[in-house]
Parts: structure tokens; C-alpha cells; sequence
């Protein structure tokens, strides 16, 4: 009976772990899960987070942003941003991507600097925005990685 049991709980072992690893909405088991490092990501390959792009220093942040060198976008929801955003940045919510892309390509040159931004370092969103908008054609995309929490924290410019 135990020898049965414990076969039956090994198959079933086998059976999920084979079942999340081929499902598009399968758990990843191992992953980046230090925030020092960058954005937190449960899956280590083929994802969004390109930790080379990543700006991790509020300080540098704050130079460009005092400078004017760059467009700050925040992939944040609409209602979010609306509650409170970095000075000067305009909303583009990652959800929305589809629906906003032509009309930010009309608005913005391929050659703008952009810094997306969203809720920190367990926020995908200023990620996968990034990417969107290199596939679109914008050449320098960099990524805020701790996000608006951390620039409201600073006491930096804020609306």
C-alpha cells in the first residue's frame, strides 16, 4: 500500500511539474529574486526584464531628468498615474500598448530618450514597455527600475 502511495504521488509529481513547464502560464521555479540585481523576475530566460537597460541609480535619474534629456513614461494604469506620477511624464500603461502606439510614434522621433518607469522593482510593466517600444523603432529606452515609489521617497518633482 505505502509502495503504491508513493508512486502515485511521484507520477503526479512528474505529471505537474512537466504541465507547468510547458504551460504559457506555468510557474517559474527558479528565477532573479534579488532586487539588488534589478527588476525581480520569476523566469530567467527568454523575458522581458533586460537588466542591461536598467538605470538602477535614483541619482543618474535625477541628473537626466534635471537636465531635460530625456521623455519619462510611465507603463503604470491611467487611474494610478493619475493619482500621482513624476513631473512631466506622460502615461502609457502597458495594457494599453496596442491602443497608444500609433499615437505616441505621431507624437515622439524614433531618436527620443525615453525612461519607463512603474511601481518599482517587482514591476514588469516599465519592461515590457521598453521592449514594445524598441520594436517600434525608439533607439535609447532605458527603464527606471525603482519606479515612481522611490522618486516620490526622494521628495523629487512630482504631480
Amino acid at each position: 500500500m505505502v509502495k503504491g502511495v508513493i508512486i502515485l504521488f511521484s507520477a503526479a509529481v512528474v505529471t505537474a511539474l512537466t504541465v507547468n513547464h510547458f504551460s504559457p502560464w506555468g510557474i517559474a521555479l527558479i528565477g532573479n529574486w534579488n532586487t539588488e540585481k534589478g527588476v525581480i523576475s520569476a523566469k530567467p530566460k527568454n523575458d522581458v526584464v533586460a537588466h542591461e537597460r536598467e538605470i538602477g541609480d535614483i541619482h543618474i535619474v535625477k541628473e537626466i531628468y534635471d537636465r531635460g534629456g530625456a521623455l519619462f513614461v510611465d507603463a503604470r494604469p491611467v487611474e494610478v498615474f493619475n493619482e500621482g506620477h513624476i513631473a512631466g511624464a506622460v502615461p502609457f500603461p502597458a495594457g494599453e500598448m496596442e491602443e497608444r502606439i500609433e499615437a505616441f510614434i505621431n507624437t515622439h522621433a524614433p531618436e527620443t530618450r525615453i525612461i519607463t518607469y512603474c511601481s518599482g522593482r517587482e514591476c514588469e510593466d516599465s519592461h515590457i514597455l521598453a521592449e514594445y517600444l524598441t520594436d517600434f523603432g525608439f533607439k535609447t529606452v532605458q527603464v527606471f527600475v525603482d519606479g515612481f515609489p522611490a522618486w516620490e521617497k526622494e521628495g523629487y518633482p512630482v504631480e
